[in-house]
């Protein structure tokens, strides 16, 4: 198998690579931009799997598809998942979201051995992913939940949570009036629900609310930490792989 990674971060790029030769996966090269990508397809046969970021320092990695034409199967690495997880599971063998995670990256590539998909059936609509990219606040996201308190149901505001987190396989919502409530679903699950320009995954286990964030602190290992008006309970981390997405999406 002919493995290629295309990802602008190469600290990134490094320790993917060291993830799959764990999971005895050669990767042969790694390019970090669309210019570089452009280039060595141009120059090189095309490998037979590509982990690909979707933004590169010189713009997004679709643009070496309108260079050229490329049939090999695709696994995004992502951090965009709060509006294209859908056009993903369409257009790509799998996404892993950012930070990757050993279990995650696993399984999409198990998926991609199971498929073992033909390179003529791997024409992907990168038109329909640009669009979710370019006009994600078109799209209708969820503004209320509802979570069971003893025999009543109760309304929650999306506006009004301070975090969502998980713990211990379970699912809360943590609200401005300093309330934690258990919700009926899973973080993989909000992550197409909850409207990108409010809500932000800083890790695998906490989503946050811009509105809500009273502070944020320098970390060890470059790493961020939130503090939240009222939520306390827990340290709040964005890890390393994604403080450079945080800060563009504060701005």
């Amino acid at each position: 198998m002919n493995v290629i990674i295309i990802e602008d971060e190469k600290p990134a790029a490094r320790r993917l690579n060291r993830m799959l030769q764990e999971l005895n996966v050669e990767v042969s090269t790694m390019l970090h931009s669309v210019e570089e990508a452009v280039n060595w397809f141009q120059n090189n046969q095309h490998p037979d799997l590509i982990f690909l970021d979707i933004q590169l320092s010189d713009g997004l990695s679709f643009e070496i598809f309108d260079a050229v034409e490329v049939k090999s199967a695709i696994i995004f690495t992502t951090a965009y998942d709060e509006y294209a997880l859908q056009a993903f599971k369409l257009n790509s063998i799998d996404y892993i979201l950012k930070p990757i995670d050993d279990e995650d990256l696993d399984v999409a590539v198990k998926k991609y051995q199971a498929l073992k998909p033909e390179p003529q059936k791997m024409a992907l609509d990168f038109d329909d992913i640009k669009k979710l990219l370019v006009n994600p606040l078109e799209r209708e996201y969820k503004k209320r939940f509802t979570v069971k308190v003893g025999q009543h149901l109760k309304i929650i505001n999306a506006d009004e949570v301070e975090c969502f987190y998980s713990e211990n396989k379970g699912t809360y919502a943590a609200t401005s009036e300093g309330r934690n409530y258990l919700l009926d679903t899973t973080l993989e699950n909000l992550e197409a629900e909850l409207e990108p320009k409010m809500f932000f995954r800083v890790s695998r286990k906490f989503y946050v609310n811009v509105n809500h964030i009273k502070d944020i602190i320098s970390y060890t290992n470059s790493r961020l930490q939130i503090k939240l008006n009222h939520f306390s309970e827990q340290e709040i981390i964005v890890s390393r792989e994604r403080v450079r997405d945080f800060k563009l999406w504060l701005e």
